[in-house]
């Protein structure tokens, strides 16, 4: 009599168990993934940044290193359907310190700060000269670099910020 109900005991606890890790799994696989990292974009929410597309689609970045990656290489993702550059709406990212979105092309990206980010050193976007004199004074910053100065150095830079 007692081996019986152990049996169902043992059966049911197998499972919730299941249950629970199948609960779980269908959570993460809905969790929304940057398309460069494949890290999950809300983990870190200051130091998103996103992409606004002409066709109203949005892409989600885990960090400012990931949307310059996209940026400036988009023919890498074709199901985006990027032709040219007049097929990016907007641009954005997050000031550090506010959290607000703000343009990425009007923000100030500091190098070399104690920060790191979601995925290693990163760009760390900051509003204007006053927050970046700021964020200095808490986080350091060895550069200063803007977006045209971000585009122009290239993968380089982001290869740069990726390596170990």
């Amino acid at each position: 009599m007692v081996r019986p109900i152990l049996i169902v005991l043992v059966a049911t606890a197998l499972l919730l168990w299941g249950g629970e890790e199948k609960s779980s799994q269908s959570s993460q696989s809905q969790t929304l993934r940057d398309p460069i990292y494949h890290l999950p974009v809300d983990k870190h929410p200051r130091f998103q940044a996103k992409i606004v597309l002409r066709s109203g689609q949005e892409i989600l970045f885990c960090c400012p290193k990931a949307m310059f990656a996209f940026y400036l290489r988009p023919y890498l993702y074709p199901e985006y359907k990027i032709k040219s550059e007049l097929d990016f709406k907007e641009l954005l990212v997050k000031d550090y310190l506010s959290g607000k979105w703000i343009k990425a092309e009007g923000a100030l990206y500091v190098f070399g700060s104690t920060l790191v980010g979601p995925k290693g050193d990163d760009l760390i976007p900051v509003r204007n000269q006053d927050a970046l004199n700021i964020f200095r004074l808490k986080y350091g910053g060895s550069r200063v670099l803007t977006f045209p100065e971000i585009v122009h150095k290239g993968m380089g830079l982001i290869e740069y910020l990726d390596a170990p």
